[in-house]
């Protein structure tokens, strides 16, 4: 593997756990689309740093369990705005 792919697997991940961002919000930061993300962090970084990816992962599984209340906040929001 390309050592640039495994350094932005790494600071990825490390983005991830710090921020306890999504993977929509840590593709966006670093410019890369969401597969890219998903695929470094549960792929490339498994083999690199196991450790690090189980804590990665960790933050996404909790962000996606809760992602549909994410989302009917979200359309609560518009939908409050809209009638004013």
């Amino acid at each position: 593997m390309k050592e640039y792919i495994e350094e932005r697997a790494i600071s990825i991940a490390n983005y991830i756990i710090e921020n306890n961002a999504t993977v929509r919000q840590t593709a966006k930061q670093f410019g890369i689309s969401k597969s890219t993300v998903h695929k470094d962090v549960t792929d490339r970084l498994s083999q690199i740093n196991p450790a690090l990816a189980s804590e990665a992962r960790k933050v996404l599984d909790v962000n996606k369990s809760e992602r549909h209340i994410r989302g009917g906040l979200a359309t609560r929001e518009k939908y409050l705005h809209m009638h004013v």
